[in-house]
């Protein structure tokens, strides 16, 4: 079920699993969608009330304005956890949904009960020399170097929606393809001019990229909520570095509980059953 909730601007699309238990909000990654939880959700929503948005630029939240950037995706979240009772929720993030959820946590943390970070939250290390106030287009060729095939599908079409399952197919990190990826696949299109292209507006993905570096030094801060980081232990590509280096969210929030996911990528920590199933039992022993 989706749900519109109203944020500045217009609506929220809400992916809604469950109907009582605990408040899960889940946030998902930069040029993402709320199906990037549709492995984790079902598996609480026999005891959770489970909600996910498109956020803010992506899914069926693509026409909601600008500003982007983590302060609004936290406000938005934050309407999303009182539309639902007002919390305080467990808030998840993957990827770029966990700094989201990070600002959400510090600017009103008696919304949030706990927080598991998937993959994300730790600010990360702009390029060499990289400048410290980045222009908006080393801001591309940064996010390009990083997120990779996922920013460059956003400028592309595609006949149909086999077509766009066909580029996720190759893509290094789902090897293990499976009916929750197809879904995923199929949700992010929208028509254009006779042709389907991803929903995330490219506009949303770049002017969010600018709140994930750090690109002054930042000094460790512990969160106002008690924390869980779970790692993957591959990268984008599924190369075997990860995106985060061993013990790199406990040197960013002193006091997180860090865990390694054995067997995941960036990607099939959340989309595949191993990857879902640490996901959401990190969830369930957060209520």
């Amino acid at each position: 079920m989706i749900d519109a909730i109203e944020v500045e601007g217009g609506d929220l699309a809400v992916g809604v699993w469950g109907d009582s238990g605990p408040l899960v909000v889940a946030a998902h990654g930069i040029t993402s969608h709320h199906l990037a939880w549709g492995l984790v959700a079902p598996a609480l929503a026999d005891t959770h009330l489970f909600v996910a948005p498109d956020l803010r630029g992506r899914g069926h939240s693509r026409d909601l304005p600008a500003p982007y950037g983590m302060d609004r995706h936290a406000a938005d979240l934050a309407a999303v956890i009182r539309a639902y009772g007002g919390g305080p929720a467990i808030v998840v993030g993957h990827s770029m949904g966990c700094w989201a959820a990070v600002a959400l946590a510090r600017t009103a943390p008696a919304l949030v009960a706990r927080l598991v970070l998937v993959d994300g939250g730790p600010p990360l290390a702009p390029p060499p020399g990289a400048p410290a106030e980045p222009s908006p287009e080393q801001v591309t060729h940064v996010i390009t170097e990083t997120v990779g095939q996922a920013y460059a599908r956003l400028s592309l079409t595609f006949p149909d929606r086999g077509a766009y399952q066909d580029l996720w197919r190759a893509h290094p990190s789902l090897a293990e393809w499976n009916d929750a990826m197809a879904a995923y696949a199929d949700y992010d299109l929208v028509e254009d001019g006779g042709a389907l292209r991803p929903a995330c507006r490219l506009e949303a993905a770049l002017a969010d990229a600018r709140d994930l570096y750090a690109w002054q030094p930042v000094a460790p801060e512990a969160l106002p909520v008690p924390a869980v980081f779970l790692r993957a232990e591959r990268g984008m590509l599924d190369q075997p570095e990860g995106m985060f280096a061993p013990g790199a969210a406990a040197r960013a929030f002193p006091g997180i509980t860090e865990r390694d996911v054995p067997g995941t990528n960036h990607y099939t920590i959340t989309l595949a059953p191993k990857g879902a199933a640490e996901v959401a039992a990190a969830i369930a022993s957060a209520a």
